[in-house]
């Protein structure tokens, strides 16, 4: 169907009607953009026959005219409605005719159907001093959540514009088991009351819904069917009881239709009535079907009105929007709220209303894992999207923690967008790597206990005297290069000992002399011997814990390029060389040299526990 110049932008008619009656076609739509809609569009044809027997207006623009002008939470909703060439259109809420529904209808549903019935010919009666005139299964309409609505309002006639002529008009259009018995005699009908038209009508829409229902399914359902027989028909009419007096019968007193009222009736609650009834309304409804409870007050617990009550914030809320699980209690399992309340929820992420996307945005948490991918990216990411750019501070702070929750959902990619990269990199310390370094760790302890043990003179190892690297320039010497390999210090805190290694080249002819400083050797280059010493806490042999005997400390870092000459060799004593069985140390002989810029006092701290005084000339 096209929908070119329709009163609603972005209105799709679908093309297959879904209800062909004498007056209408009744058609499913939908509204694109920013506040989508399921809707009902119903299109009157002038070529329909009995359109034109009806005469002007026709019945489709009476009932748009009715329903635009009789509001009630019980009656069709009321959109929109236009012309478009010959035609004329009438926009409505979504609903099905209850022909088309009535099988999968349980009892209850059908009790809380006809109460909402009962109630909006009431509102009628009493209210628009009105009469519905053609009540029957085809003037009602079936919402998504279950709700009856009374519509086809074409034959609604005030009680001043009530006569005979008015009745004889629309006989042939109305359903006919619904016609009272007293219409049938002419010299009655200007004593016809049309309040007891709509009572009869009711007895028998009554009697077709309920006729293969269960009696243990509501209570006094026998007893009800039994009053819409015999006294609803009565051929008399004074005899038929008031619609009122029907809301009191037990078949319409039980506690689910009370609850559905009240929701129902929920503005015109004072504070007090409103708080009782939230603070005991969830024990209620769990003495009763979750499906039931889903279908039928689905979108009444979720009503604004219900949102921005304080105490149902507070005693009820918590348990409609948390998915009952095995650890938490709530009201409808996962599988009951992904089909009764989400699509409610999808709706109401469409409202740019601050109250109500606060609330939905506190309970977020709770319920995100309830939609399916597709829903939050092409829904509610978008609306989300919006709310970080809205001026309240609040609705921007509580919008960017929803979307922090999406993050392990849709990914940072999909939720934040642009070009990300590494930024930030893992500090966490190696495993594989620290483990080994705590194996060295060990075999170098191992090593120290070895020297530690060594407490005779006459034991004492001899170890190696490494060298630092010949310096830029310093290749050209003959002498062998020693080459020094630097421990690497832990990041976590751990001390390591420097285990230096350095590859000598001693003369085989003269295995008495050993290595013998320069004296233009500058401190930094200077080989470090270990002193001999009672340990007894590992930690000291760091070389943060080495003391010397100087007063004043020395910077080893004064001069970085020393000038290295050519090594001088010292003798070492045979007895000693012939003890060395696993490390090495070095007993000096003297220093040829007697300059203050040499060794000086520090090799007392250096050598062994003689000092120099072991040193031969």
């Amino acid at each position: 169907m096209g929908n070119e110049k329709s009163a609603l932008s972005g209105l799709e008619i679908d093309e297959k009607a879904i209800e062909v009656t004498d007056f209408w076609l009744h058609h499913s739509a939908s509204t694109s953009g920013g506040n989508s809609q399921c809707l009902s569009v119903f299109i009157s044809e002038p070529s329909l026959h009995s359109t034109a027997n009806f005469g002007k207006p026709s019945p489709l623009e009476r009932t748009a005219k009715n329903l635009m002008l009789h509001r009630h939470p019980c009656i069709l909703k009321y959109i929109s409605s236009w012309k478009k060439g010959s035609s004329y259109y009438l926009a409505t809420e979504e609903a099905k005719p209850l022909a088309q529904v009535i099988g999968t209808q349980t009892t209850l549903q059908i009790c809380i159907g006809l109460h909402s019935i009962v109630r909006a010919l009431i509102f009628l009666h009493e209210n628009a001093l009105a009469s519905h005139n053609n009540l029957s299964s085809s003037s009602i309409y079936v919402t998504p959540e279950g709700s009856w609505k009374l519509g086809s309002l074409e034959f609604l006639c005030k009680f001043s514009d009530f006569n005979q002529a008015y009745l004889k008009k629309i006989k042939n259009f109305r359903y006919e088991k619904a016609i009272t018995p007293e219409e049938d005699v002419s010299s009655m009908v200007s004593q016809v009351n049309p309040v007891s038209i709509d009572q009869f009508a009711f007895g028998v829409l009554t009697e077709d819904v309920l006729r293969l229902k269960n009696s243990d399914d509501v209570p006094a359902l026998l007893d009800f069917k039994e009053l819409c027989r015999q006294q609803l028909q009565n051929p008399d009419p004074v005899l038929r009881p008031s619609l009122n007096s029907l809301l009191r019968h037990p078949f319409f007193t039980h506690d689910f239709i009370n609850i559905h009222a009240f929701l129902m009736e929920l503005p015109l609650k004072t504070e007090p009535e409103k708080e009782h009834f939230f603070s005991n309304l969830v024990p209620q409804l769990q003495s009763f079907p979750e499906k039931i409870v889903a279908e039928q007050l689905g979108r009444l617990l979720l009503s604004r009105l219900v949102l921005l009550d304080p105490t149902a914030q507070c005693k009820l809320l918590p348990y409609v929007l948390k998915p009952k699980t095995e650890e938490e209690p709530g009201l409808f399992s996962v599988s009951t709220f992904k089909s009764y309340l989400v699509p409610q929820l999808l709706q109401m992420f469409c409202v740019r209303d601050t109250s109500v996307r606060l609330l939905l945005l506190s309970h977020l948490n709770s319920y995100i894992y309830a939609f399916q991918m597709d829903e939050l990216k092409r829904q509610i990411l978008p609306e989300l999207l919006v709310g970080i750019k809205d001026h309240d501070d609040q609705l921007v702070s509580v919008t960017l923690r929803a979307l922090a929750d999406l993050v392990p959902i849709l990914g940072a990619a999909t939720v934040i967008g642009g070009k990300r990269g590494k930024l930030f990199t893992d500090g966490r310390p190696n495993h594989n790597q620290t483990r080994l370094e705590m194996r060295n760790n060990k075999r170098e302890v191992k090593k120290v206990d070895e020297i530690v043990e060594v407490n005779s003179p006459e034991e004492i190892p001899v170890m190696e005297l490494p060298e630092r690297p010949s310096p830029d320039g310093g290749e050209e010497a003959e002498e062998t290069t020693v080459i020094e390999e630097e421990g690497t210090w832990s990041d976590w805190d751990t001390h390591e000992t420097c285990n230096t290694q350095g590859n000598e080249r001693i003369e085989e002819n003269n295995r008495n002399e050993i290595i013998q400083p320069s004296k233009s050797i500058s401190k930094v280059d200077r080989p470090i011997y270990p002193k001999k010493i009672h340990i007894s806490d590992i930690s000291e042999l760091d070389i943060k814990h080495s003391k010397t005997q100087d007063k004043e400390e020395v910077d080893f870092f004064t001069d970085m390029e020393p000038v290295i000459e050519k090594t001088r060799i010292l003798h070492i004593e045979e007895e000693r060389v012939k003890n060395v069985k696993s490390v090495f140390d070095f007993k000096a002989t003297s220093l040829q040299d007697d300059d203050d810029d040499g060794w000086g006092e520090d090799l007392n701290d250096w050598g062994g526990e003689n000092g120099l005084d072991d040193v031969n000339d």
